[in-house]
């Protein structure tokens, strides 16, 4: 499938408001038929893609202290922030991790709770259906992955390596499983069947880290896997500039997104994104600065400069393409190269605030042709072979996971837009 057929210049997105607090995840089930949303204050809502409401909403749950206090298996619903959602690819059941440490399954052709597992000690920070079939992967702060089948409402087994928080977990139909796991700088890729894990090392390169490797320091920064996206001009400048980005070394890898089943992106802290292979330990490409600088007035050190955090990245399934989102006002989209060893910016769509989460989806034929929100242009019969593809963004004032920023100003709300990508005519 070949992303240059793909027009982001006129989307009318949908939408959809209905938090009170920042988004902190939305998905649309794979008919295209709903969208899921959740937010900071802790209520899930239900929206209808083909006429643009709210049709149902799942509200956060008191516990009541003192003598009645009810047992958390009694509880039918959430009593904290909800951190991420997840719908089955048959669009039966919704999935919601939430910082209450129970992972909630949700009946949402019936539009009730069916039950919440506990197990995770922490936060549960990330949840993915592996697709076609009711395997729920869940990722939580206590470094765990858990394993779950929702054909028999059952626990099947925990999965240990992490060394920090996982922040994000990503699936696909194979029996295997991706996480990023935050300040130990490592992704994992789990093969569940045979009990192993990949484990990739990101990051930036450090003088002590080569040097324990078995490296040199110098020219430690090798061509083939920086890519500054800002550098121009004669080779005096180019090196300069190599000097200014190898300063920014990776703290946190953030986010993390399947392309296929041997390959997937990975956002850190530093803005770079990762492209990686199961083949190669090291990533097989980076760009780096991907979303640009973030700009502090500080009293003592002047204009404090450091790179926007990649904080979502999501693919479109077995294709060549993917989006990532940082808070610099825009979603950009990247195309792989045919061999999958390096990636270019393609596009990119406005999105003011913090972007919490990404979903892109291959619409089914017809799916949203006649919804009322979608712009009424005469779009002439395509003879593309590129079906239209839903692109949705989940948007809040504050990253999902903390408080570490507070945008304000034009146009940035606690929204969920959904937008259709067209192919080019």
């Amino acid at each position: 499938m070949y992303f240059r057929q793909y027009d982001f210049t006129s989307t009318s997105p949908l939408r959809c408001r209905g938090h009170r607090f920042s988004v902190t995840s939305a998905v649309a089930s794979e008919d295209a038929q709903f969208l899921y949303t959740s937010g900071k204050e802790g209520t899930i809502n239900k929206w209808s893609l083909q006429s643009g409401k709210k049709t149902a909403t799942f509200h956060k749950q008191r516990i009541s202290k003192g003598k009645e206090k009810a047992l958390p298996q009694d509880i039918q619903g959430h009593t904290d922030e909800i951190l991420s959602l997840a719908v089955s690819s048959d669009g039966r059941y919704l999935v919601s991790g939430s910082k209450d440490r129970r992972v909630g399954v949700w009946d949402v052709e019936k539009d009730e709770w069916v039950k919440g597992f506990g197990g995770h000690k922490d936060s549960v920070s990330s949840v993915a259906f592996r697709k076609g079939t009711q395997q729920l992967y869940t990722g939580s702060f206590d470094r765990t992955v858990k394993l779950f089948d929702l054909s028999a409402m059952g626990y099947v087994e925990t999965l240990f390596g992490h060394q920090d928080t996982i922040l994000c977990l990503d699936a696909l139909r194979g029996e295997t499983a991706v996480t990023a796991g935050a300040r130990d700088r490592t992704i994992r890729f789990w093969k569940i069947a045979d009990e192993s894990q990949l484990v990739f090392r990101g990051g930036g390169k450090s003088a002590i880290r080569e040097l324990l490797e078995g490296g040199a320091f110098e020219g430690h920064e090798d061509e083939e896997h920086t890519n500054g996206v800002e550098v121009d001009g004669a080779k005096s400048n180019k090196s300069k500039e190599k000097m200014k980005e190898s300063k920014y070394a990776e703290g946190s890898i953030e986010c993390v997104a399947m392309i296929d089943e041997a390959t997937f992106v990975s956002g850190g802290d530093t803005g770079s994104i990762c492209l990686w292979n199961t083949q190669k330990k090291k990533p097989v490409y980076t760009q780096t600065l991907c979303h640009g600088f973030h700009e502090v007035q500080s009293s003592t050190e002047g204009l404090v400069r450091t790179p926007r955090w990649i904080t979502a990245v999501a693919s479109l399934r077995y294709s060549d393409m993917f989006v990532s989102g940082s808070w610099d006002g825009d979603v950009r989209f990247w195309k792989l190269d045919q061999k999958l060893k390096s990636f270019s910016l393609v596009g990119s769509i406005p999105a003011p605030g913090v972007v919490n989460s990404l979903q892109l989806l291959m619409l089914p034929k017809g799916a949203l042709d006649n919804v009322s929100w979608r712009e009424k242009e005469q779009r002439p019969p395509t003879k593309s072979p590129v079906q239209p593809t839903l692109l949705v963004v989940g948007l809040g004032q504050e990253h999902r996971l903390g408080r570490w920023l507070s945008m304000k100003g034009e146009g940035v709300t606690n929204v969920t837009t959904v937008h259709i990508i067209y192919p080019r005519t």
